[in-house]
């Protein structure tokens, strides 16, 4: 695998590692759209959705409280949402092989989605009752 355009199959990585090179693919492939109205407007949603999670897995990780540490993880799994479906709108209008990265981002993001899910449902069960 090229590990320029796919997230690597050794998924020995941290998961600050993986979002850093989710980001990292996110921006990638705004790079790729093109500059008319509609190419950078998706470009700039995708941007602020898709690298979003990076940094509020930094402040999940600083939390001050459980309910804090929920509550960002649920901002990341948000911004993973928001960006699957701009990735499935960039496919859906783009020819597939402009954008090499496409599918595995499409990947990345549903394994992303499936990782916070239990994350945040794994807390809420550690929870300490009120």
């Amino acid at each position: 695998m090229n590990k320029e355009t796919t997230v690597s199959a050794d998924k020995r990585y941290n998961l600050e590692d993986r979002l850093l090179e989710y980001a990292a693919m996110i921006i990638r492939i705004a790079e790729r759209l093109p500059a008319t109205r509609a190419g950078n407007h998706i470009a700039g949603q995708l941007l602020r959705s898709g690298t979003s999670p990076l940094s509020n897995h930094g402040e999940a990780e600083a939390a001050e409280s459980r309910q804090d540490f929920i509550h960002k993880l649920s901002i990341s799994l948000k911004e993973l949402r928001e960006s699957r479906r701009w990735l499935r709108l960039i496919h859906k209008i783009m020819n597939s092989s402009s954008i090499p990265e496409l599918a595995a981002a499409m990947t990345e993001t549903d394994e992303l989605i499936r990782i916070f899910s239990t994350s945040i449902k794994t807390a809420e069960k550690n929870e300490p009752n009120k």
